[in-house]
């Protein structure tokens, strides 16, 4: 059991400085931090994709305490960061390209670490999720697994519903009903099939549960191999907190999808 609440894992202590910030573009936002595990590799990589419904005020800084574990158990990360609502070029569509084109920056790091490429997943949190999934459908790379934790996986469900209190329309620079085209290419519901194997996590108080369960049934519909776990009493941050049961089990499906 966690020692504090998950919630907390926004605002505690960063985590040690990584192995290297690389930029992956010329903004000044488009870098990720790489932390390698010891030994001399080469290693299995996650691309960690952090949420915070695509606002500003949320950074990479807390998605790398996850890095952090990865790393003790054997897993180097690429934890990406990117252009936020808030931050200039942010929005549609420069959010979604910068993580694309981070995804696309694998390559060329492991031109210059000890990475196999063999054996590569992608995680992504919250509105990350949702990054993750499109990303990793669009990619050339060969991704055994993405995992989206607590993903917003249906923007128009999760608008209707009212959950994202209205940064979806800020996100895409308008309504449904305004730009009908963004929505479509940027939710992965609509996107499907991905053709990339994918977990859902979610907990089950967690406001995405309905729309994670039947993004579920539409992506088996429409012929993806996907599975979904869930996992009870969690809300949404446990599936982020190193200290928590439920990433644990995050964790083994990452390190079996890659041995």
């Amino acid at each position: 059991m966690a020692s504090r609440s998950s919630f907390d894992i926004l605002s505690i202590p960063p985590p040690p400085e990584a192995d290297a910030r690389i930029t992956y573009g010329e903004e000044p936002l488009q870098f990720g931090d790489l932390r390698l595990p010891t030994g001399d590799g080469p290693h299995p990589l996650v691309i960690v994709v952090h949420g915070g419904y695509w606002q500003a005020i949320y950074n990479l800084t807390h998605a790398g305490h996850l890095c952090v574990d990865l790393a003790a158990h054997g897993i180097a990360s690429w934890n990406v960061e990117y252009r936020r609502i808030g931050d200039p070029g942010g929005g549609y569509p420069g959010t979604i390209d910068d993580v694309v084109r981070a995804f696309a920056h694998v390559e060329l790091l492991s031109e210059h670490y000890p990475l196999d490429l063999g054996a590569l997943a992608a995680f992504g949190h919250s509105a990350g999720g949702q990054l993750a999934l499109l990303a990793a459908a669009r990619s050339k790379l060969e991704i055994r697994l993405v995992v989206s934790a607590a993903g917003v996986v249906d923007l128009r469900e999760t608008n209707r519903r009212g959950d994202d209190k209205g940064l979806i329309t800020r996100l895409l620079g308008g309504s449904p009903e305004e730009q009908p085209q963004r929505w479509q290419e940027a939710s992965p519901r609509e996107q499907l099939p991905l053709q990339v194997r994918q977990l859902i996590a979610v907990g089950d108080t967690d406001v995405h549960l309905d729309p994670n369960r039947s993004y579920l049934e539409a992506a088996r519909a429409a012929g993806d191999e996907i599975e979904l776990v869930v996992f009870p009493g969690a809300g949404h941050f446990e599936l982020v907190d190193p200290e928590t049961a439920e990433w644990r089990a995050i964790r083994a499906e990452l390190e079996q999808s890659l041995a």
